[in-house]
């Protein structure tokens, strides 16, 4: 059994409506929750495949970091889906100054952290001190690493340019796992006006 804490208001989160997201991570995961609602803590129990068991606590972890359950369940899709978190705190000098750092991360009208989604191919949450990640190693690793760049000042541009190129680098080597809206699957055929 493993135990995890989440922030307070992330717990109706995590139970869901009528304990729906609740039930449908217990039977996904093949664990059982068992959540305290006083103090966040979160006890999960393996019942069933002890190699997905090994994904409850991350899915609980991830919705705790401010993921949708939609999102956090991804992390079931196949083994090399990871669960990262980046700790804005930790490169921030006091209050005012994680307050810029996350205006960084997440840019005019959040178009920074959805550029950071859509061309690393990792989900992308910013919530409290941290930035919480979830794809596949190459996926996690561009977007942790153009976050630790914006964190220590690159140029915005800069960053998207290198996110460009690992996106680049991603498609041609077959590792390109996201669907961009109103993609198709064979994206080389060119666009088709109506």
């Amino acid at each position: 059994m493993q135990h995890v804490k989440i922030p307070q208001d992330r717990i109706g989160v995590l139970i869901g409506e009528g304990g729906e997201t609740m039930r449908e991570i217990e039977a996904a995961a093949e664990v059982r929750l068992d959540i305290d609602s006083e103090n966040g803590s979160v006890a999960i129990e393996t019942v069933g495949d002890p190699v997905l068991g090994l994904k409850g606590p991350e899915i609980v972890r991830a919705i705790g970091r401010g993921f949708p359950p939609e999102d956090a369940l991804r992390l079931l899709d196949d083994d090399m889906m990871l669960f990262d978190v980046v700790d804005i705190d930790a490169a921030s000098r006091n209050k005012n100054d994680m307050k810029r750092q996350k205006g960084r991360l997440i840019g005019e009208g959040g178009r920074t952290r959805e550029l950071m989604e859509e061309l690393s191919g990792a989900s992308v949450v910013i919530y409290g001190s941290t930035l919480g990640l979830i794809g596949t190693p190459p996926e996690v690793e561009a977007a942790r690493t153009a976050a630790e760049m914006l964190l220590d000042g690159a140029p915005h541009g800069t960053v998207y340019s290198f996110l460009e190129e690992k996106h680049n680098e991603m498609k041609h080597q077959g590792l390109q796992y996201h669907r961009f809206p109103g993609s198709s699957s064979d994206s080389d055929s060119g666009s088709e006006s109506p």
